[in-house]
């Protein structure tokens, strides 16, 4: 769709001076012609590899509703070296020991054009390969990329085909129809049942809400979700019933789930809530100083802090063992800065006479007492017993209780995270610049409460108030601050398994849904206008095409409640793009998160020669790619084919449809249930690549399918041991089944044998130890006394007897029968069951195997509309908790309970 008027024509955005022309003459187009070799390869709008880098870097969660929730300590690879590999001496500073080397620059590139991940020697995405695609392998790249190609193809072909049926039909119904009310056909519009399409055997009205994106990183709730009863749904307790105790009728009862998509539409769906209460927040626990005998030391000096410079001390002490970071020499310096800053700030640091101690080396600092001081910490809060653990937890949870959930309307619904975050040391994702700066208390007076004008407004903690208290009920977060850091909004917000997040989910895959009758004639114009005279015309067909086929971000397009503002593609720069002749695009830029992105993609001829033209000299690095568009005027543009239509629509509407064809392409065939789930995560897969869902391999992957192996093989063993207690049994079944069927398998060689039994000596040995803890913990707890050592020996005399068995076997290379009544046939019953599980556990290997490369949760989780994974589910008899968690499966109640009775329901 061009533009008709140079009044819509964008200006061109200033970078460095250089800017592209308002039109393309005839002559620059048939001189890129020449340049650009003459070739269209069968791969064309296919990614050859892409994924975020690894660069080792920890990173943060995304912040969200208040508090962000940290990742396990694993790296995703090698941890970064900053720092040499000399030798180190006890005596010095653990500051001083992470001291680094001034940074080697590296050989700089003649070619202007080069990646950066070529420049920076990172790890780069891997490829796609055939097995990922579910295919034959094959040793060359271009075969199964012209596969993916054409597969890619397919899928657009029937989705212009069923666009123009979609369009045909409606047409055809407004014309027989009587004519509606103009109040009637403006409500159809904005109508957002789940009962909807010709598919639809029902319609059912549902309740209206504000057009908002899927928060798919709002923490997820913790109810489960239970069957209808009388058109209601019924959610479980969402803590366990303890013993003894009763249950309260009103709060700890099965509450009931408001079904919003059967509710009638409200009339303003601007209007959030009409009444609502809530708690507040929770907020972290104060400072406890460390004890007089624990002291940072600064080039051998103990120092006397303030109280606000000890808490900062302690962030870093308290996480030397996270290498990655405190050796990151841009977390020390700013680490480093800010601590020096409050030091000053607040008295300076002294030494044990009272004199004052300038800090100017950041070397010169050693952590390592207030480091061993919170590990004892932290070894005493493990060393706990469990009914300690479990009282603390009990304590916990019912002083949180309170803030676990708000009154909405008149209805319970479940509160997201009600915690502030505590203060800290910022870690930022991928290379962030502002890594190890000092994330500081949240108080009181920072947080602004939005809540209803006839409620109880929540009390600040004694001494303090709130910055704010309003009234908004067209906002959907309860409290609202702004942390130091980059200046963000931390808002707290309902549950993913609240109704208010529900909606926000449908509506987003509904808009996807809508996309289906407008997709041919966006790609047919965009297409059209890659060749268009007017450089803005030309610019955003190339940016749509980019989107479209390669699931690109539009760029500085956010979720203003929980995202930062991302480079995409409207925001690429001139160094982020490489062209390689004859079609070959490398995308490598920050992206998302400030994660580090990499994408290789092949395109259509027309696209390369477009983007060498927009990179035309005198362009440079830091100028603007798409220098005459920007997302506003892309999302404008997109709004005239479809209402409420944006870049990021594309990304759902591509995976969910893709998912749709391919589930289609399934025949329910007798197969078991391994295979069925392997069968949807196969199309899962499919999915991630086709649009481009990929990801690293992660650090652990190796070992998990070692260890994934392992297990494979102990099941292995445990058969060839059933075999030979039946040989012991009945020797002559070694002539009547041959003695190959009672040999070992290649794969069990003595060396592994002698391993796993040595394993499972330990693993009894272990699982007594704990056995015998608990039941001493359960006496002291019931008033009596513990058992002495003598009954622990005692128990462990099996163990002993089960190392000495082996030993006895290892020798005799003979396997005596075990157990009472134990006959071939009990042998042959067990042989099979083996054999079940082992080619289960085949199965699992080679489903994660394929899985290692893309992001199936990505896909699944937050752009394949999740009523096609209930559809496949009730087609092919697989429970839904097979591909849905219990988080998952509360978050989209609204997928499993809308399309209950419907078995031919469609995207």
């Amino acid at each position: 769709m061009s533009s008709d008027s140079d009044d819509d024509m964008p200006l061109a955005k200033i970078s460095n001076g250089c800017v592209s022309k308002a039109h393309i003459s005839k002559a620059v187009d048939k001189a890129m012609d020449k340049s650009v070799p003459n070739s269209n390869t069968a791969a064309a709008g296919v990614s050859v590899r892409n994924g975020p880098v690894d660069d080792g870097m920890d990173i943060d969660e995304p912040a969200t509703n208040g508090t962000s929730k940290r990742k396990a300590r694993v790296s995703t690879g090698k941890p970064v070296k900053y720092n040499d590999d000399s030798s180190e001496s006890d005596e010095e500073p653990l500051a001083k020991r992470q001291k680094t080397k001034a940074k080697v620059k590296a050989a700089q590139s003649d070619s202007d054009d080069e990646p950066l991940a070529i420049k920076k020697t990172s790890k780069l995405p891997p490829k796609v390969t055939a097995a990922a695609f579910g295919e034959a392998s094959s040793d060359e790249d271009e075969p199964i990329l012209a596969m993916v190609a054409k597969k890619k193809a397919s899928i657009e072909k029937k989705a212009e085909k069923e666009a123009k049926e979609i369009r045909a039909k409606e047409n055809k119904a407004k014309k027989s129809a009587p004519k509606k009310s103009i109040k009637n056909e403006e409500s159809d519009e904005d109508d957002i049942a789940p009962k909807k399409r010709k598919s639809v055997g029902t319609a059912k009205k549902s309740n209206g809400v504000k057009k908002e994106e899927s928060d798919s990183d709002a923490p997820l709730s913790k109810k489960t979700l239970a069957k209808k009863a009388n058109g209601k749904v019924k959610a479980e307790s969402s803590t366990p019933v303890k013993k003894g105790k009763g249950k309260n009728d009103e709060d700890e009862e099965a509450e009931e789930v408001y079904r919003w998509w059967d509710a009638p539409k409200k009339e303003d769906d601007s209007i959030k809530w009409d009444a609502l209460q809530h708690n507040g927040v929770v907020f972290p626990p104060e400072y406890e100083p460390l004890p007089k005998n624990v002291k940072l030391r600064y080039d051998g000096i103990p120092l006397t802090l303030s109280v606000e410079a000890e808490e900062i001390a302690g962030f870093f002490g308290a996480m030397l063992n996270s290498t990655h970071n405190v050796e990151n020499p841009t977390f020390q310096k700013n680490f480093f800065a800010d601590f020096t800053e409050e030091v000053k700030k607040t008295g300076g640091a002294k030494d044990k006479d009272g004199n004052k101690v300038a800090i100017k080396e950041f070397a010169k600092l050693d952590f390592k007492q207030i480091f061993e001081y919170y590990e004892g910490k932290s070894a005493e809060r493990k060393a706990r017993s469990s009914s300690e653990k479990k009282a603390d937890k009990a304590a916990k949870d019912a002083l949180e209780a309170p803030y676990t959930t708000c009154v909405w309307d008149g209805r319970k619904e479940q509160v997201g995270n009600f915690r502030v975050e505590p203060p800290g040391l910022f870690r930022g994702r991928g290379e962030h610049p502002k890594t190890g700066k000092v994330k500081n208390r949240v108080t009181p007076e920072q947080i602004t409460i939005n809540i209803g004008k006839d409620a109880i407004v929540p009390s600040p903690p004694e001494g303090h108030k709130w910055k704010a208290i309003q009234h908004d009920n067209k906002a959907t977060w309860l409290a609202m601050w702004q942390e130091n850091i980059n200046g963000a909004y931390k808002y707290v917000m309902l549950a993913a398994k609240s109704s208010v997040k529900g909606q926000s989910d449908y509506k987003k895959f509904e808009k996807a849904r809508e996309l289906k009758k407008h997709i041919d004639r966006i790609r047919k114009d965009y297409s059209k206008d890659l060749h268009a005279e007017l450089m803005a015309d030309r610019q955003r067909a190339t940016a749509v095409y980019l989107i479209d086929k390669f699931a690109l971000r539009a760029g500085n397009e956010k979720d203003a409640e929980n995202e930062a503002e991302t480079v995409g593609c409207c925001s690429l720069k001139y160094e982020h793009v490489t062209l390689k002749p004859p079609q070959t695009v490398i995308f490598d830029f920050l992206g998302k998160d400030s994660i580090r992105f990499y994408d290789e993609v092949i395109v259509d001829p027309q696209v390369f020669k477009n983007l060498k033209i927009f990179k035309k000299s005198p362009k440079k690095d830091g100028d603007d790619i798409f220098d005459r568009l920007n997302t506003s005027q892309l999302n404008k543009h997109l709004a005239n084919y479809m209402p409420g239509l944006t870049a990021k629509v594309f990304r759902t509407y591509n995976a969910s449809f893709t998912m749709s064809t391919l589930l289609k392409e399934l025949k329910d065939t007798n197969i078991s249930l391994q295979e069925k789930i392997k069968l949807y995560n196969d199309c899962n897969r499919k999915v991630a690549i086709l649009c481009n869902h990929k990801r690293t391999v992660g650090a652990g992957h190796e070992a998990q399918m070692e260890k994934l192996g392992d297990k494979i093989k102990a099941l292995k063993y445990q058969k060839w041991r059933q075999k030979q207690m039946m040989l012991n049994l009945d020797p002559k079944l070694k002539k009547k089944k041959g003695a190959e069927y009672f040999e070992l398998e290649d794969d069990l060689d003595d060396a592994w044998i002698l391993e796993h039994q040595a394993f499972l000596v330990q693993e009894q040995r272990t699982k007594i130890e704990k056995r015998f803890q608990k039941d001493n913990e359960k006496l002291v707890a019931d008033g009596q006394k513990e058992m002495k050592a003598k009954e622990l020996t005692e128990r462990l005399e099996a163990a002993d007897e089960l190392e000495k068995k082996f030993k006895k076997e290892n020798k005799t290379k003979k396997i005596e029968a075990e157990g009472k009544g134990l006959s071939v046939e009990k042998c042959t019953a067990a042989i099979e069951k083996l054999d079940q599980r082992i080619a289960t556990m085949l199965l699992q290997a080679e489903d994660r195997e394929g899985n290692k490369e893309v992001a199936l949760g990505t896909s699944k989780i937050n752009y394949i509309d999740p009523r096609l994974t209930v559809v496949f589910a009730k087609k092919f008899g697989v429970p839904i908790e097979k591909f849905f968690s219990k988080t998952l499966r509360e978050k989209f109640t609204w997928a499993v309970e809308s399309i209950d009775d419907e078995d031919d329901w469609e995207f």
